[in-house]
C-alpha cells in the first residue's frame, strides 16, 4: 500500500469573495509551512485570517492523522472555489432596484512532504 504524503483541510461558505481569497492564496502556494504562516500573519486581509486557520487545520491533519513532520511540510495546493451567493437588493431612484451579490468561498489547502 502506498504511503500517504499529503493532507488537506477545507473551509466552506466563507463570507469573502473568491477573487480576493485567490490573491492571498497565491502568496503562500509552494512555500514551506513556517513561511506561509509568517506571510499570513502579516497580510492585512480578511481572507488571510481564515486561510491561516485552514492551513493550521491541514498541518494538524498531517501530524495527527498521517504522522507527518511539521518541519518537512510544504503548501502544495491551494484553491478557492465559488460557494453559494446571497442575493440582496439596493433601492434606487424611481422605484427601481439594483442587485447586490454577497459572494462566498470554499477554501482548500493541501500540505505535502518535501
Amino acid at each position: 500500500m502506498a504511503e500517504i504524503t499529503s493532507a488537506k483541510a477545507m473551509a466552506r461558505t466563507v463570507r469573502v469573495s473568491p477573487r480576493k481569497t485567490r490573491l492571498v492564496l497565491d502568496l503562500i502556494r509552494g512555500k514551506s509551512v513556517a513561511d506561509a504562516i509568517a506571510i499570513l500573519k502579516f497580510t492585512p486581509n480578511k481572507a488571510a485570517t481564515v486561510i491561516e486557520k485552514v492551513l493550521n487545520s491541514a498541518i494538524a491533519n498531517a501530524e495527527n492523522n498521517f504522522g507527518l513532520e511539521k518541519a518537512n511540510l510544504v503548501v502544495s495546493e491551494t484553491f478557492a472555489n465559488e460557494g453559494p451567493t446571497m442575493k440582496r437588493f439596493r433601492p434606487r431612484a424611481k422605484g427601481s432596484a439594483s442587485p447586490i451579490n454577497k459572494r462566498t468561498t470554499h477554501i482548500t489547502v493541501v500540505v505535502a512532504e518535501k
